[in-house]
């Protein structure tokens, strides 16, 4: 497997140090991971939702429903027990949050694993912003094609574009909070229900010409450069992406290496911002078809690149499949003018993330 050295004095010192044609790949190594180096917590913040209780007739409430406020203004201690009513609805705003500079929402409006008191499906819009200072929550029984039309319509109106993503790793944690301490207690919870996007996972397809790259390998970097890489992606204007670590709760040891993808095309500058433009998610390694698999957006997949299978390869891609599991599921993306430049002109930082159980 190709590895990226490191300078740690100098970010752009560290390059791959191998080069090869993106249907070739390198000899496999072993991969020194230590599982004791990573953990996964939950964000601290869903400690702090605060609940508005509504009537156990009802799912949906009420129209008066006052506007979201702050923990201060309702002389919210977050020592105090909150509500558990698993019928209540969320409606918090951090005290020290400015709303003004929330620019951005992540949001899902989807059936969930309950039926009201009428036997019929609730559907649920959730709403919060990367940090969870923003947290919104409201249920509803009605036909979901027209609520989805009266959502979209209603961002449309207000000037906001809805992005499809499974990017919104805080929502995604959220729900999974809320399965457990929500949805299982309710009344109505549906036992053995299937979650929507576990279901919706396409085949993937060609990948578009713009997109292609001209060489590519396996690497890995030390956690440490790829912290660094992410925090100089706005210094270097570069194109990318990074993730909110502390909120997710990830631990890992500077000197862990995390495994990546690295490209390289002639094209490099294009290609990336062609790349920016889609919601990059994951990477993986489909051993069967010796390639790999670009997801991006809600459910679209891509074959990125294949290579010939053979026991090699097909060691190679196990082990970095096998790094990014010991990763918690870790890794990245980085697009290069060739696989022996210092810099790297896009860097995503990208994590697998089972899907929610909703």
């Amino acid at each position: 497997m190709a590895t990226l050295s490191y300078n740690p004095s100098k970010l752009r010192n560290h390059k791959p140090q191998s080069h090869k044609p993106i249907s070739s790949l390198s000899k496999p190594i072993k991969i020194p991971f230590s599982s004791s180096q990573f953990s996964t917590l939950y964000p601290s913040k869903f400690s702090k939702l605060r609940l508005n209780s509504v009537s156990e007739s009802s799912v949906s409430l009420p129209t008066n429903q006052p506007p979201l406020t702050s923990a201060s203004e309702n002389n919210f201690n977050e020592d105090e027990e909150v509500d558990d009513d698993p019928t209540s609805e969320v409606s918090y705003l951090d005290s020290e949050t400015d709303p003004e500079n929330i620019i951005e929402w992540e949001l899902d409006f989807c059936s969930r694993p309950i039926l009201d008191i009428r036997g019929k499906k609730v559907w649920e819009l959730v709403v919060c912003d990367g940090t969870l200072s923003l947290q919104f929550t409201k249920k509803d029984s009605i036909f979901q094609v027209a609520n989805a039309d009266n959502y979209n319509k209603g961002l449309q109106e207000l000037g906001i574009k809805p992005v499809p993503s499974k990017r919104c790793l805080s929502l995604l944690l959220w729900l999974e909070e809320r399965y457990e301490t929500v949805y299982m207690r309710h009344p109505g919870f549906q036992v053995g229900a299937k979650p929507l996007l576990a279901l919706d996972n396409p085949f993937p397809m060609d990948l578009p010409e713009n997109l292609i790259g001209e060489k590519w390998a396996f690497v890995q970097l030390p956690f440490s450069a790829v912290q660094e890489e992410v925090s100089s992606l706005e210094e270097r204007f570069a194109f990318g992406a990074s993730l909110d670590l502390d909120l997710l709760g990830i631990e890992i040891d500077d000197k862990t290496l995390i495994p990546g993808i690295a490209v390289a095309s002639s094209r490099a500058k294009p290609l990336a911002a062609w790349m920016n433009g889609l919601e990059v998610c994951s990477l993986e390694a489909d051993l069967a078809k010796a390639s790999l698999v670009l997801s991006v957006g809600i459910s679209t997949r891509y074959v990125y690149a294949t290579y010939k299978k053979s026991v090699a390869t097909t060691q190679e891609a196990e082990a970095w499949e096998e790094a990014k599991k010991t990763c918690g599921g870790l890794h990245f993306l980085a697009i290069q003018e060739n696989l022996d430049s210092d810099d790297c002109v896009g860097f995503w930082l990208l994590l697998d993330l089972p899907p929610p159980p909703v």
